[in-house]
């Protein structure tokens, strides 16, 4: 079995290939140029890296949000191109699961913290048991002090990872009472290695679809949304 799994739903792109549970190249990037500069050529990079083609792909994965929404879109359209180009199917993934699975075999509460603006996270909680990933709480979009509260009730040792980590760590060290820990740089974003693996497990048990079917997740509207929506209303 072969995927080729991409992300670009936060700041940081990459691409991975996963043959027969090696991941065989990986290829990431966090820097100022955009995901529809860096994301095409990566994906050309660990192909060739990799030694296969895009042709031996039995799937193509991608988070499938939430995140930012270009990001999503991006990634969207690049994974249903390639998978309508070779004719495999399209697997997406939540980005928060894929996120937590950064953290496999920690033996606490794992807590991504995707920055969501307007205060808010894109969150969720997990735990691992037998190297298999628990969903705790489903993947949401709540203000810190939510899920913060949440963990303090579960009264379990905690990591926290995500691009929110870096903003919301003074609010964590002063709100959060179970024992903590921040994950370090190597773990703490989104990586397409991750989506690979997770990826893989969805394959084995028929959850995914064609590029025609595949929608992104973004758990809430976005800002142009909701300033039409706020427009409409005032003109009420």
């Amino acid at each position: 079995m072969n995927i080729l799994a991409i992300d670009s739903s936060g700041l940081a792109a990459s691409c991975a290939i996963l043959s027969e549970d090696v991941i065989r190249a990986e290829f990431f990037v966090c820097n100022k140029l955009t995901h529809s500069e860096t994301l095409l050529p990566m994906v050309d990079q660990a192909i060739n890296a990799s030694g296969l083609t895009l042709d031996e792909m039995d799937a193509v994965a991608v988070t499938s949000g939430p995140g930012s929404f270009t990001g999503l879109r991006i990634g969207a359209a690049t994974a249903k191109g390639l998978a309508e180009s070779i004719k495999k199917p399209l697997i997406g993934v939540p980005t928060v699961d894929a996120l937590a699975c950064n953290m496999s075999g920690y033996d606490g509460y794992i807590v991504p913290l995707m920055d969501a603006r307007r205060n808010e996270t894109y969150t969720g909680i997990y735990s691992f048991e037998k190297d298999e990933l628990r969903v705790i709480r489903d993947q949401c979009a709540v203000p810190l002090t939510d899920i913060i509260a949440d963990v303090n009730s579960r009264g379990k040792k905690t990591v926290f990872l995500g691009d929110g980590v870096r903003g919301f760590e003074e609010q964590i060290i002063e709100t959060c009472k179970v024992q903590f820990e921040l994950a370090p740089a190597s773990h703490r974003l989104q990586r397409a290695s991750s989506v690979a693996v997770l990826a893989g497990k969805y394959y084995g048990t028929g959850r995914y679809t064609d590029a025609a079917g595949f929608v992104p997740v973004y758990l809430r509207t976005s800002q142009a949304e909701r300033e039409r929506e706020k427009a409409l209303n005032d003109n009420i």
